[in-house]
């Protein structure tokens, strides 16, 4: 049991653990590495082809991801959100540009995987923040309305309706 009132703790020489990264080319490293593992995973999609529906098996490439990236790094998602405000992101500049990019990267990989049908759009859609949405309001007399238009969505039936 400690002395009460003790001050241990100021015997300590440091407090808080080492910054995980103090130099941008580290980190550049490092978030290559994740790429290059996560291009070599594959998962694997069951499918049945075929009158018959014989069983194959097609594999699919993973997304990058801030996630992935942190699992990777071991580090937590907090970490990769908070790291702009340590001293050591602020202290050189070319933590910003690395940081940057990383995440351009990332974005980039799941857009065009979800263009070109790799992943599910509707799912990388949702991630990355993008939608279908169109609002419009009267700036002339301060009233507002919005108009939210559904795109690819089935057309309403025009029975009984005038044109």
């Amino acid at each position: 049991m400690a002395t009460p009132g003790n001050q241990w703790w100021k015997l300590r020489a440091k407090h808080g653990r080492d910054a995980l990264f103090t130099d941008p080319n580290k980190l550049w490293e490092a978030a290559v590495e994740y790429f290059e593992h996560t291009e070599k995973r594959k998962w694997k999609e069951k499918d049945w082809v075929g009158k018959d529906a014989v069983l194959v098996h097609r594999e699919k490439d993973a997304p990058f991801t801030v996630t992935g990236l942190c699992i990777y790094l071991g580090v937590e998602d907090a970490w990769w959100r908070n790291f702009k405000g340590t001293e050591a992101f602020k202290s050189n500049e070319a933590f910003g540009t690395v940081y940057a990019a990383i995440n351009q990267i990332i974005y980039n990989q799941k857009f065009e995987g979800a263009a070109v049908g790799t992943y599910n759009a509707n799912i990388i859609a949702r991630d990355l923040g993008l939608r279908d949405k169109t609002e419009l309001s009267t700036p002339e007399d301060g009233s507002a309305f919005k108009v939210t238009l559904n795109i690819g969505d089935k057309p309403a039936s025009n029975s009984g309706a005038i044109p």
